[in-house]
């Protein structure tokens, strides 16, 4: 079974991506107290997380700028912890906190008989991250970077298209 992480006060959560666009890997890392991990996604998690936490925050007061970050930059993980399956968003009022939790997607190929319980199913790690509003608004911009810059959508079908071209299903 996968370990299992928490993130109480992270220096930063940022999603972060490798490789060239229409191969490129997605990943959300959180660092704190000298200790950085990456999680694998997909690029419509990021999407979808970036949009919904954006929601959440068009709801809260508005960040002051005194207490705007910086968005980080992640850097290139040396090794995924494991790949994130489900995700969910809380808000906890009374410390001003968004927490982000992502289970893992369980790789059923590799499960091992002390992971899989054949009464309750999979035992997935998850991952906590507790955000402060600011730390959200630079993930979020950070995210909306990433995926609007992968390959340009073809003008006829919208579909993305590698730099030589595609075949456009419009053409024929």
């Amino acid at each position: 079974m996968s370990e299992s992480w928490e993130f109480m006060d992270p220096d930063y959560v940022v999603p972060g991506v490798f490789g060239e666009p229409g191969r490129r890997t997605f990943f959300i890392q959180a660092s704190d107290a000298g200790r950085s991990v990456s999680f694998k996604l997909e690029k419509q998690q990021v999407a979808a997380l970036c949009e919904y936490l954006d929601g959440i925050l068009t709801d809260l007061p508005a960040i002051h700028p005194g207490q705007f970050v910086a968005p980080a930059s992640a850097n290139p993980p040396l090794d995924m912890q494991w790949t994130v399956g489900g995700l969910a968003v809380a808000y906890e009022e009374d410390d001003d906190r968004l927490v982000i939790v992502a289970e893992e997607l369980p790789d059923f190929d590799e499960l091992s008989d002390e992971a899989f319980d054949e009464d309750f199913g999979f035992d997935p790690a998850s991952a906590r991250f507790r955000l402060s509003r600011a730390q959200v608004a630079a993930f979020i911009a950070v995210g909306n970077d990433l995926v609007r810059a992968g390959r340009p959508a073809c003008r006829l079908c919208g579909r993305p298209m590698d730099p030589g071209g595609h075949p456009c299903p419009r053409l024929n």
